[in-house]
Formats: C-alpha cells, structure tokens, sequence
C-alpha cells in the first residue's frame, strides 16, 4: 500500500499542468499525469518526477471525449492498483485545455463545443466519473483564468466555459463536504511558456502594462499554489476561487 499521496494531473505534459505536476512531486507526492498527444514530452515529465524519488506515470486522456472516460477508469484502476499499491487517489487536477480566440459575431458552432467539450463537459464529467476512486479526504483543484472576471474581446467562448468550471466548482464543494473532500479553482492570467498561449512582443507588452507586478505570467506562477491546495496548509479553504495573475486588471 502507498504512503505518499497520488495526485491525478490532467494534461500535465506541458506548460502549467507540467509544473503543478512538479511541484506536487517536490512536495512528496506521487503523480499520474494525463496527455493528449504529445507522448514524448509527457515521458520527459515523468522523467523528472522519478528524478525527484517519486512514483510517476503518464495516461493518454482526450478530456473532451465523454465517450472514452469508462476505458481511462479502468486504465487508472489498473494503474493505481500494480503501480501505486493502492486503489484510490487523493487529488484531482482538472488542468488540461487549450483555448480559442475569435470575437461573438465570428466564433463558430464547432469552436464554441470545442471549447464546452474540453472546459465544461469533459470536466464535469470526467470528475464524476473520477469520484469514486478519489479518496475521503482529498482535494479537487480546477483550472479557471482570468477571463472570467476580466472581459477580454475575442475570449467569450472559453470565458464562458471557465465562468461554469467557478460555479461548478462551487457546488462540488458543497455536495463533496460529506465525505471531506474540498474543491477550489485556481484563475492564472496570461501564462507565457510551454501553452497555448499566443506569445510575442506585443502581445508581452500589453500584459506587462495591464498587471501590477509589471511582468507576465509563467507556468512556475501557478503549481506552487495548487500544491499549497492539496497540502495540510490549506485544510480548511473550500469552495474558493483563488487568482494567480500578479494584480491583472485591478
């Protein structure tokens, strides 16, 4: 049986989600990591959560397919019990997303259920179907952004979704209390490296100039704060939407 604590990092292959992975790790805890595509960065994560003397596996997951989440709780039943020693994990990171930019009059049916699909469905859920191996006791974390305090033109569709996953996170809180289970939702702003987001001068410029801190986002902005999340630090912070941008926006 598993001393250490197991952490279920959807799309930790890269960019935030590879860093809250690590940061998880450095703080004690072993890890399993979900990727959609991309198998050798996904290898390269789980590469250094070994190095750090933790147990480490990577999931091929398409989180914006309900369809495929019966076979991914078999795979990580299977994993929890021949690699963990264990039948239950104790965090659940729904990290994993992209986003899209395109303004109202020009977003199309298929970008909005993309964005519904991966940031709203596929999480409500994946986190259904994730309940009953997720242990008594444990933490859910969602990832939100920014865009759902601060209007962004160009971003409706993802910020809609991002605005549902704070709700829902809210009412997660409230029905898991039973069984001790807290749920909180982590907001990043513009995180730059290793994601999705668009990267150039200007566009560096014009974030630099909206935040207090005076300098954009990186991924090492945000794991630090889902792992206090997961640890006995935050105990009793439930139901919180807690923001990582440095002051954007104020």
């Amino acid at each position: 049986m598993s001393s250490s604590k197991i952490a279920l990092v959807t799309g930790g292959s890269r960019g935030i989600g590879q860093n809250i992975a690590l940061s998880l790790a450095h703080k004690g805890n072993d890890i399993i990591i979900t990727y959609l595509s991309n198998k050798v960065s996904a290898e390269k994560t789980v590469a250094s959560i070994l190095a750090l003397g933790r147990k480490a596996v990577a999931l091929p997951l398409n989180t914006s397919d309900i369809k495929g989440f019966d076979a991914f709780v078999e795979q990580i039943s299977d994993t929890l019990k021949t690699t963990f020693g264990t039948s239950h994990f104790d965090f659940l990171i729904n990290n994993a997303g992209t986003s899209i930019q395109a303004p109202v009059n020009a977003t199309t049916e298929s970008q909005f259920d993309e964005m519904m699909n991966i940031h709203l469905k596929g999480v409500y859920f994946l986190t259904q179907k994730m309940l009953p191996l997720l242990q008594d006791g444990g933490r859910i974390v969602n990832i939100s952004s920014a865009v759902s305090r601060v209007s962004f033109p160009g971003a409706s569709a993802y910020a809609m979704m991002k605005g549902g996953m704070d709700v829902y996170t809210r009412y997660l809180a409230a029905e898991l209390g039973t069984r001790g289970i807290s749920a909180n939702v982590v907001a990043p702003g513009a995180i730059f490296g290793g994601g999705a987001m668009e990267d150039n001068p200007d566009i560096r410029k014009f974030v630099e100039g909206i935040t207090a801190l005076g300098r954009v986002g990186l991924p090492d902005d945000v794991g630090g704060v889902v792992a206090f999340l997961c640890s006995n630090d935050a105990k009793w912070v439930n139901g919180q939407r807690i923001e990582v941008t440095g002051g954007m926006s104020l």
